[in-house]
């Protein structure tokens, strides 16, 4: 049933980038899924990742689907589901006058519940540093004896391992002055949270789910199996040119015409079925599983980010700050929550382009490279969808 990533009248399947961008191929593959779409049959995918969202709008590839294919967008986004009362902790260590704040340049602009944000403690004089690698931290804390230099790690498990490892490196140098405010989520855990319908929110009405990537690169395809057969649904982990994510669609198409259920793998040039062994490994011994951690727009859902183990309590800026965390409360007109969970497309948010925008992000899907509200804004501003999700 699989239809091969192939140009018309060749049998091989495309190894550069050119090839996952080859028009030719896409009109083929256009063409498959509007033969494969059945009348009256109502097709509804998300996406996960937001690096897909991206790719999506980024190349226009959401345009030529039938009408009757519709897309959501999910939270894979690790900015966007970082909830307020995190992004407060942060502020609060980077005011602190001992603190060198380390983090990744998307996280400057997540606005905290007093709508502010660590370019503007930056622009005050905090010490806030923006890297390009955890391992930057390590030569910072060997430079600044005399403070404490604190890594802001978030991410999935993609960028899990390189946490791992600057902590095993700190150890290994005997650095004191070093640690990590980790804030590493699972994916699994929030598939599951989408998936599962709770008395909050009920669970969306989807005939398939496009899987990310990058992700599945660590984890393998092993959690997939277990999800799709858990909630009856078909999951296409897919890469990141427009070729692989029209070969997703249209695999998902043809699943759901068939009735069939199952995890499959489209992204094989990356992806295996046990993973990255070594970086599971490496998470396994740097980290725990929390019991329980809050997602912006999820809730609190059990067993869904990690920690680290206690036989590296000292390099957590947790335990090392006694770091407490608050209630805090989102702008109630933001829909980021709900945009999330694939409930409400970006347009539909009454902040969405007046006065939430990239330069003025109120919410963190606007704020984030990958968010879908930044996306929307980007490549749709100027062409509005209907709103209904």
């Amino acid at each position: 049933m699989d239809t091969p990533l192939t140009s018309p009248g060749t049998d091989t399947k495309p190894d550069s980038l050119p090839d996952f961008r080859d028009p030719s191929r896409a009109k083929l593959l256009y063409r498959q899924i509007h033969e494969a779409v059945r009348p009256g049959q109502r097709y509804r995918f998300m996406e996960f990742c937001g690096g897909h969202t991206h790719t999506l709008f980024r190349h226009g590839l959401t345009d030529p689907l039938p009408s009757a294919i519709e897309l959501l967008h999910g939270p894979g986004c690790p900015v966007c589901v970082l909830p307020m009362a995190r992004m407060d902790m942060a502020i609060r260590l980077a005011k602190r006058p001992e603190v060198i704040l380390c983090t990744y340049g998307d996280m400057l602009r997540v606005p905290g519940s007093q709508r502010q944000n660590l370019l503007q403690l930056k622009a005050e004089g905090a010490r806030i540093e923006v890297l390009y690698s955890p391992h930057d931290c390590l030569a910072l804390a060997k430079a600044h004896p005399e403070c404490q230099i604190v890594f802001f790690a978030v991410g999935f498990e993609t960028t899990a391992p390189t946490t791992a490892l600057l902590v095993t490196e700190a150890e290994r140098q005997g650095l004191r002055n070093l640690t990590v405010f980790c804030n590493h989520v699972l994916t699994p855990p929030a598939i599951r949270g989408i998936l599962a319908p709770t008395d909050d929110s009920p669970a969306p009405q989807l005939e398939g789910l496009i899987g990310p990537g990058h992700v599945s690169v660590i984890t393998g395809m092993t959690p997939y199996h277990a999800l799709s057969t858990e909630f009856q649904i078909n999951i296409e982990v897919c890469g990141f040119e427009p070729l692989d994510l029209l070969q997703g669609i249209l695999t998902l198409v043809q699943r759901t015409n068939a009735g069939s259920v199952e995890a499959h793998n489209q992204y094989t040039r990356a992806v295996t079925a046990s993973g990255n062994l070594k970086a599971q490994a490496l998470l396994r011994q740097v980290f725990v599983v929390r019991d329980a951690f809050e997602w912006r727009g999820l809730g609190f859902m059990p067993h869904s980010a990690l920690a680290l183990a206690p036989g590296y309590a000292r390099f957590d800026a947790e335990h090392r700050f006694a770091l407490q965390e608050a209630p805090a409360q989102d702008n109630r007109a933001c829909a980021c929550p709900s945009v999330l969970r694939g409930q409400t497309r970006p347009e539909a948010c009454p902040l969405w382009d007046n006065p939430c925008t990239p330069d003025n992000p109120i919410g963190a899907c606007m704020v984030s490279s990958e968010g879908a509200c930044a996306a929307h804004y980007r490549y749709r501003r100027h062409q509005r969808i209907p709103t209904s999700a």
